[in-house]
């Protein structure tokens, strides 16, 4: 009979049913976060995203700088999240379910499958050391009960970690041909049947160890490989992050209001703030504007757009409050262009087949051949099937294509670790190879060649009270030519202090009335003076006593451009430059540089353009840029590289990047490059020099299956020693 609840129990149980359903009506939102960068970061994040009401919980992700939100109830949203990040300093944006998903997880099972192989081997091997140091003096059923254990431990740890090479090596079977994984898990397969068969029987040869420590490297392996593509696909849908994330809309009645910039349609009015991103591609129809868009060009210099005039998502108003109206969905916006430039570009480089993979083609049926001939040939001979396969085994253990698997990443890795040292990083795990192929070099030039910032001309030269003063009203501007003049004022010592009353007018400059009396800090024509055709770019600060002091600039080329040239020259590299610059900066900085082949006004899609043409004329093109239009071309070149400077998407692009002021990176990374082309080949005549004596031992029966895991091992310290030479080798780059 059922029994009536008291009011208080109805109470809670009714209670506990609405947070369970509060709990299915939760929704989890993600965003991309610009700018966090450490520990303290993530944890800002997190804090101010708790303290959101609605929020209960959420978790930042530091690699792939996102952070996921997880929300009760339809009054919170993506843009009050972006809001409250925004708050702290972080600038974010929504992230689409779809460009997400395809992301999670790609390598967390890789990293548990490491961790349960890893365990097992060391377990394994512990039971190994004691059977073999008590060989003679340990009793046959210890020595059982110790192989049962290895067993218990081997068979679920094999299962489930070698899942990876199990399903591909079947996909490749079901599709007609072999590849590495073939061999991997027919020897693992093989080698942990037989270890258990001869377990069963109560034999001492069992091999448990080698089969979940073979499986533990090559795990080790794959999760480094895929982690660097988990990277690039996630920067490049944090690229789509970079539009305004929130944008505020202005109605038919004059009304604002915020919403996710994925929900802009052409035709509606976006109001940019100063210091605010362009959510979408539009058009001016109120105010004028001075427009950063070193995330589109890579240029420093802002570009003054007046009503009429187009404007890009991810671009920043530099000036005061204007009004645009959208001419493009947040997918057809020139930002999204380019982000799907790089990820086409990437693809056609995926294409490209490592040296390692085309030595497979050959070597994995040879390994099949080898130990079926071994098989049969032992059963013709009258043997027994257990002594064919006990020598099957031990070619396919022989042949464990261990040390081939080796001889290109030991090489990599050394090469990486020397490159490492010298201020040079390397992501792509056939970076190397590919750049040891190129004959042509191709520079971006803002922020490659030259340092990207621009820099007052002598400043020494200029008196001191005007330059202070220049610098206090250039300290209310976020223009790049404001902003070098007040480091300039910092760093020849003098205290800046901004002013009041300071009035910015987009594409002229800045002004300052006080006591009847205006000074002024901006172009020629704003301070009233006819500038000289002398193609110098710079500012004029007008004082208030009517006297006028031209402030020059120029981006800085790195110091050793042109020594890099004419080394690169010599070599036989031929030097091409691709900039979105205008003619006269580019000529002039190609003619400082020594560079005979330049491009100006060359936008991303040009810049790939250039690229499928050389290659077209038989070129393997080393592209070398930093900013987000060079992330396409970057991902289009045979093999690139980018300044640490560079925007993050272009450094995910690119196969490596490298530190510093200089350019010598370069020249060192090629010389390492052939190098390491040179001693893989020789890693690859190690391996086959290693079958080509122990296989016809096993074949004929004087190698078991546990010296043929020692001599797998042997060839492996080999080809290790060898590529570890790489690190101090004395290198020069040569024709």
């Amino acid at each position: 009979m059922a029994q009536a609840l008291s009011a208080p129990a109805a109470d809670e149980i009714a209670a506990r049913d609405a947070a369970k359903l509060n709990e299915r009506s939760a929704q989890t939102i993600t965003l991309a976060v610009e700018g966090m960068h450490c520990g303290g970061c993530l944890r800002k994040v997190e804090t101010a995203l708790m303290n959101v009401p609605g929020v209960a919980g959420a978790r930042a992700n530091l690699s792939a700088r996102r952070v996921t939100a997880l929300v009760k109830g339809a009054d919170v949203n993506s843009v009050a999240l972006i809001e409250a990040l925004g708050n702290v300093g972080f600038k974010a944006a929504d992230l689409p379910i779809d460009r997400i998903k395809p992301l999670e997880g790609a390598d967390d099972a890789l990293l548990r499958r490491i961790g349960v192989a890893g365990f097992a081997a060391m377990n394994i091997m512990l039971l190994s050391v004691s059977v073999w140091a008590g060989h003679g003096d340990m009793s046959p059923s210890m020595q059982s009960l110790f192989h049962w254990v290895s067993a218990l431990i081997a068979l679920p740890a094999v299962a489930y970690a070698g899942q990876p090479f199990f399903r591909s090596a079947l996909d490749a079977l079901k599709a007609g041909r072999v590849n590495m994984d073939v061999p991997i898990s027919l020897g693992v397969c093989l080698a942990t049947a037989m270890s258990f068969y001869q377990t069963m029987r109560g034999t001492e040869h069992v091999f448990f160890d080698a089969a979940v420590t073979l499986l533990l490297f090559l795990l080790i392996g794959r999760y480094l490989d895929q982690a660097v593509r988990v990277k690039a696909a996630s920067a490049a849908a944090n690229l789509l992050g970079l539009r305004g994330g929130a944008a505020t809309i202005v109605d038919a009645e004059g009304k604002t209001s915020r919403v996710a910039a994925h929900k802009i349609v052409p035709g509606m009015r976006v109001l940019t703030a100063s210091g605010e991103r362009f959510a979408v591609d539009g058009r001016l129809v109120e105010g004028a504007a001075d427009v950063d868009e070193s995330l589109i060009t890579g240029e420093t210099t802002p570009r003054a757009v007046s009503q009429g005039g187009r404007v890009y998502a991810g671009t920043v108003n530099l000036s005061g409050p204007v009004l645009s109206e959208a001419t493009a969905t947040d997918q057809n916006t020139l930002l999204a262009e380019i982000s799907r430039l790089m990820l086409a570009a990437e693809q056609a480089r995926g294409r490209y087949v490592r040296l390692a993979d085309r030595a497979a083609r050959m070597y994995a049926p040879a390994v099949h051949a080898l130990g079926l001939i071994t098989f049969v040939g032992w059963m013709l001979a009258g043997q027994g099937w257990e002594m064919a396969l006990t020598a099957a085994i031990a070619v396919l253990i022989i042949t464990c294509p261990c040390a081939l698997a080796l001889a290109v990443p030991a090489v990599q890795v050394a090469a990486s670790s020397r490159l490492f040292g010298m201020g040079t990083l390397l992501k792509a795990a056939d970076g190397l190879e590919r750049l040891a192929e190129t004959d042509t070099v191709v520079f971006d030039k803002t922020g490659t060649v030259t340092l990207g910032e621009p820099q007052l001309v002598d400043p020494d030269a200029i008196d001191k009270a005007v330059l202070a003063r220049a610098a206090a009203l250039a300290s209310v501007s976020r223009h790049p030519y404001a902003r070098a003049v007040v480091r300039a004022a910092q760093a020849s010592g003098l205290s800046v202090a901004a002013l009041s009353d300071v009035r910015e007018v987009a594409g002229f400059g800045l002004e300052r009335v006080s006591n009847g009396t205006s000074e002024r800090l901006g172009s020629a024509a704003w301070v009233g003076f006819t500038a000289p055709a002398d193609g110098r770019s710079g500012v004029y600060y007008r004082a208030a006593d009517g006297s006028i002091t031209l402030l020059a600039f120029e981006d800085r080329i790195r110091p050793d451009a042109k020594e890099v040239m004419e080394t690169l020259k010599a070599a036989g590299y031929r030097i091409e430059m691709l900039s979105g610059d205008q003619k006269p900066v580019v000529e002039a900085v190609a003619s400082a540089c020594g560079i005979d082949t330049w491009t100006a006004a060359a936008s991303p899609a040009d810049k790939i353009h250039r690229l499928e043409t050389l290659a077209a004329e038989g070129r393997k093109v080393l592209m070398v840029g930093d900013g987000l239009n060079d992330a396409p071309a970057l991902a289009a070149g045979h093999a690139s590289l980018s300044p640490t400077t560079a925007a993050d998407v272009s450094q995910v692009a690119a196969d490596g990047v490298f530190q510093g002021e200089r350019l010598a990176p370069i020249l060192e990374a090629i010389a390492v490059a052939r190098a390491t082309r040179r001693m893989s080949l020789q890693n690859f005549a190690i391996a086959i020099g290693y079958n080509a004596l122990f296989v016809p031992l096993a074949m004929a029966g004087y190698v078991t299956p546990l010296i043929a895991a020692i001599a797998m091992s042997a060839s492996s310290i080999a080809v290790t020693v060898n590529a570890v030479r790489l690190r101090t080798m004395k290198l020069e780059l040569a024709p």
